[in-house]
């Protein structure tokens, strides 16, 4: 098996993160509501509307959530607006761009381009179409070489867990062993604990003792019931795992330099630490909010998604075992998605499958929806070789239109090589019964509103930041400001670097337009105005531009590059020309979302 690489933790830190291309947003239908919305919020459906979904299906299913208006109380969407001539128009142009955005970027990675040279030392020998491949992102590269190791570390976890479930019930198969208001029979977390403290030693060797005592640490700050003490603690711990590269025995005395020698497959804990750090403070804040409740009662029947998030346990599942098999999970701990304490233990306490049966249904369609990610990846990676001509600078005499193509490919990379590691993650929790939110919930193209895009992009963050950072601090009745701290807050949670502070600034920043432009141009007052659709169209545009600046600038090409781009792509009939293509795509967007409103789904993203 393939020893896990050091960079696969550079990787899922940063599939923990989110790189941010582009926004996803809100369409005019979704632009009104009944009671006020939090700007960061997403509403969600229930999942027996999703039949006979036809194109919208493309989009993945996510959970069930109540947080907002139900489907009853939305205003009936238009009808359908594809046959007409003015999409029909949309849809030739689609016939004639799209293609050509594909050709661009295939025929600048062929030798007849000039600065070939450049790029190839980048290429490694491809599998497909005889062409080489562009592996020259060090993040995907470590997961795509690391695949086998996670199949067989996936496969041993649900094979021994399936095992340990079916011997437990049979020798726990009397009535009264479950423990009350279970349904699950006996419990799962011996084996989990077992199984997560051997994953643990194994990647991090000797450096398992440390996370450990973090981890009881924060046990023991979290039943003094300060949640600022809470913050504090992981503030500290993140800062200076980094600040010192994840400790080294040796520098506390040197009669433990030999500690050091075991380093595991994946010695650089300290890199995957700042996704530990978000379980640590779920856990605390939902002990602390259990603690002030006045005898929680135990909910009977199925619970909701927004109910696992909510509802609080007996204050006896907040032990230190229950911690321990949260924060180490092993499907979730390397790169998440992230789920709260409380969701978790519902599914650990009340399986959602448990029928009297011991078998979880595998998620086929899941699965597939999967390997068809991960081979569109490789077929772009094969066909255009963006990313060595990003990372070579080889974009030295470049048409306008090609530069713009470099950019945007490069984005969709970012996009797909977060998206790959996340669904294969929450794959094998599904596979083990656990659902984990869903990460990607739109397409990166698929987007145009940076509050919508928040809500749809690393979904399960986002989440975690609502519950835990935006409504404690007031939620929609301080935006900007919430808004501000919040993407402060992501940028250092991903890197403590001035680059990715300015990108949340930026992003912060540029909300504002938004925000206001929604309180001005409302569609309560003008949505029935037959200017209103295209007049968000054109905010749209505006909005996209500058948030594929902002990403530009933060993960793919920094500030010096963002620089030479803007210089090259400055020119009246190119501008002209891309404004238009995006004001056809955001219209397609619009109807796609009224789309999936006539099929009962209503999303803010």
């Amino acid at each position: 098996m393939p020893v896990l690489s050091a960079e696969l933790g550079q990787l899922l830190t940063t599939t923990a993160l989110g790189n941010i291309p582009f926004t996803g947003g809100r369409m005019p239908s979704d632009m009104q509501s009944v009671r006020p919305l939090s700007p960061l919020m997403v509403y969600e459906p229930p999942q027996n509307k999703w039949k006979s979904l036809g194109v919208v299906s493309l989009t993945v299913q996510t959970p069930t959530s109540s947080n907002f208006t139900p489907p009853e109380t939305q205003p009936p969407p238009p009808s359908s607006r594809w046959r007409t001539p003015e999409f029909l128009f949309y849809g030739l142009a689609f016939l004639v761009v799209v293609p050509y955005m594909v050709k661009v970027p295939y025929d600048i990675s062929n030798e007849s381009n000039p600065n070939f040279y450049k790029i190839l030392p980048r290429l490694k020998e491809g599998w497909l179409f005889g062409r080489h491949t562009d592996n020259s992102d060090a993040q995907y590269r470590s997961f795509r070489s690391n695949i086998p190791s996670l199949l067989a570390l996936s496969t041993v976890h649900l094979v021994l867990g399936r095992l340990y479930t079916r011997i437990n019930r049979l020798v726990a198969s009397s009535p009264g062993k479950s423990t009350p208001g279970d349904s699950s029979g006996p419990s799962r977390t011996p084996f989990l604990l077992v199984f997560s403290l051997v994953m643990l030693a194994g990647l991090h060797g000797t450096s398992a003792l440390k996370i450990i005592a973090i981890l009881a640490a924060n046990y023991w700050i979290a039943m003094f019931k300060i949640p600022a003490l809470t913050w504090v603690f992981n503030g500290a711990v993140l800062f200076t795992s980094n600040w010192y590269e994840g400790f080294r025995f040796g520098s506390v005395h040197g009669a433990l330099a030999s500690l050091d020698s075991i380093p595991g497959f994946y010695p650089r804990w300290h890199i995957s630490f700042n996704i530990t750090m978000l379980r640590l403070l779920s856990f605390n804040m939902d002990y602390y909010w259990a603690a002030g409740e006045v005898s929680p009662t135990e909910p009977s029947g199925t619970l909701t998604h927004k109910q696992r998030i909510a509802v609080s346990h007996p204050l006896e599942s907040y032990s230190f075992v229950n911690f321990l098999v949260y924060a180490l999970y092993p499907a979730l701990y390397i790169a998440g998605p992230i789920i709260g304490f409380n969701d978790f233990m519902w599914q650990l306490r009340r399986p959602q499958w448990a029928n009297g049966s011991d078998r979880v249904p595998f998620p086929t369609a899941y699965a597939i929806r999967f390997l068809g990610c991960l081979l569109t990846l490789e077929i772009i990676l094969h066909m255009m070789y963006v990313v060595a001509i990003k990372d070579a600078r080889a974009w030295h005499g470049l048409s306008p239109l090609e530069l713009s193509m470099v950019g945007f490919w490069n984005l969709i990379v970012v996009w797909m090589k977060l998206l790959i590691p996340w669904r294969f993650f929450r794959l094998w929790a599904l596979a083990d019964g656990i659902d984990p939110p869903e990460n990607m919930v739109r397409c990166m193209a698929n987007n145009y509103s940076a509050f919508g895009f928040w809500r749809s992009w690393h979904r399960s963050y986002n989440l975690w930041v609502i519950r835990y950072i935006y409504i404690p601090l007031g939620g929609s009745t301080h935006v900007l400001r919430n808004t501000l701290v919040v993407f402060s807050f992501v940028a250092l949670w991903h890197d403590l670097s001035f680059k990715l502070l300015a990108w949340g600034w930026l992003i912060s920043l540029f909300v504002i337009p938004e925000a206001l432009s929604k309180s001005i141009v409302s569609r309560s007052k003008f949505g029935d105005r037959s200017w209103y659709r295209h007049a968000c169209a054109l905010g749209g545009v505006g909005n996209i531009l500058l948030m594929m600046g902002a990403n530009l600038v933060g993960f793919v090409i920094g500030l010096d590059g963002m620089r030479y781009f803007i210089s090259e792509l400055i020119g009246i009939r190119f501008l002209f020309a891309a404004c238009v293509c995006l004001f056809i795509a955001i219209q397609v967007m619009f109807e796609y979302r009224e789309e999936e409103a006539r099929r009962g789904i209503y999303r803010r993203c």
